[in-house]
């Protein structure tokens, strides 16, 4: 009976519980796989013993406040594909891991719902641990579904998020109907989505029918190539930051040259009743980096003022701020043919605006002038993607950051994608 009891505590399914003892606070129980034949753990094929080891330890799920470890001499076989090696056993995912599955299936539950500290804890692990039992429950989970999760793609999201200082990217793509991440890799660029269209396959790749992203020459051109039948749609949001970046660099351009310029000279003693001073022009500019961002309904009393003041001036900064909202005013069309002509106003306007910043940015939404159109007809964004950007921002704050990157990539396909770990015992 105690027997049984610890073959179920212990998860030890397709073994033989030989005997159980109790060492200071562990309780080890001694078992052996079933089937005596020994196996190859990377092709499962029966093979030749080659030697024994001396025995070792798998850590089980813990009973109350003892830990339990599983205790087994393994084989070492040779495989005549991949040669010696330490045979598979049943209680663990493979012959480098230390744990059993149930142990690993908790700890990898649980770092999808806590945080760094709180999972060593209860666990009693480390958290570089963790990492590298993530990255097995996370490869298991993609191996038993075997690639489903690039199936039946027809909308996804594409971007880029940084998860470490020094301008270290890693590449996301979402579907955009489950909300799921389905791939994520290392580094951003041509190189890491031709890989995702290499592994998402030419019947599956002509089957996606829309495309978000941000504009990035790189997608374009990827897409074009590997999925011919899919839609280019550019981000709106992304797409208003080209013109709020534009803006902000004409506001520093006249901060400097306002700054530059002599100030208005006024006249000795106070300004005669009704007459106002002079008003000094790099102090209008300086105040304005806000106002000048933000949505009209949005502003305070205040930051209305300060607009007000700079329309008075009708400066180069106040023509750049009505294109700014204009353009804004382009998403928010009925339908394609209304963003269509209010897109071709907007282009007419900024190329005979005579303000560097917009003429150059004129050239560039031309450029992707029709990727802009169906995003506002076909109504999508990367408004998805950039809500994983944020659960992944997360995983990394609660971690305390990742060293090795692909402990951080399993953890995301944990957290964000169908292969959700279950606890053990509650298997969906």
């Amino acid at each position: 009976m105690y027997k049984s009891i610890a073959k179920k505590g212990a998860g030890l399914d397709g073994a033989v519980v030989e005997s159980i003892r109790i060492e200071g606070d562990s309780i080890i129980v001694s078992a052996r796989p079933r089937k005596r034949a020994p196996r190859c753990p990377v092709c499962g094929r029966r093979c030749d013993a080659y030697d024994r080891l001396p025995a070792r330890r798998w850590r089980a799920l813990d009973d109350g406040a003892l830990k339990r470890y599983v205790e087994y001499a393994p084989t070492r076989v040779r495989c005549p594909e991949h040669g010696v090696r330490s045979e598979a056993v049943p209680w663990a995912r493979s012959a480098a891991s230390r744990f059993t599955r149930g142990f690993e299936d908790q700890v990898a539950w649980l770092a999808c719902a806590c945080s760094r500290s709180a999972v060593s804890e209860l666990m009693r692990v480390d958290w570089h641990t963790v990492g590298g039992i993530c990255a097995r429950v996370a490869a298991d989970l993609d191996a038993r579904a075997g690639g489903s999760r690039l199936d039946g793609l027809r909308r996804i999201g594409i971007d880029e998020t940084s998860y470490k200082k020094g301008r270290r990217y890693m590449t996301v793509v979402v579907d955009h109907d489950s909300g799921c991440v389905v791939w994520c890799a290392k580094g951003h660029g041509r190189a890491q989505l031709e890989a995702f269209a290499d592994e998402l396959g030419d019947e599956r790749a002509a089957a996606v029918e829309v495309v978000t992203a941000d504009g990035a020459r790189w997608i374009a051109d990827v897409v074009a190539e590997r999925m011919p039948a899919a839609e280019l749609a550019i981000d709106p949001f992304h797409a208003v930051s080209w013109c709020t970046n534009a803006l902000d660099d004409l506001r520093r351009q006249a901060w400097r040259d306002a700054r530059g310029a002599p100030r208005p000279k006024r006249r000795r003693g106070r300004p005669g009743k009704g007459e106002a001073a002079p008003a000094d022009p790099a102090r209008l500019v300086k105040g304005l980096r806000y106002p000048l961002l933000k949505n009209p309904g949005d502003l305070t009393e205040r930051q209305a003022d300060a607009l007000g003041a700079l329309k008075s001036l009708g400066t180069a900064l106040w023509r750049g701020y009505l294109l700014k909202e204009a353009f804004r005013a382009v998403f928010r069309a009925g339908s394609e043919a209304d963003a269509r002509e209010g897109l071709a106003r907007w282009l007419s306007w900024a190329c005979r605006s005579r303000i560097p910043q917009f003429v150059e940015l004129s050239r560039k939404v031309r450029r992707k002038a029709e990727g802009i159109v169906r995003s506002i007809a076909l109504g999508v964004s990367n408004a998805r993607v950039e809500a994983v950007n944020n659960k992944i921002k997360v995983a990394i704050r609660q971690a305390y950051g990742f060293r090795n990157t692909g402990n951080l990539m399993a953890l995301v396909m944990l957290r964000c994608s169908p292969l959700r770990p279950s606890l053990p015992g509650r298997e969906a």
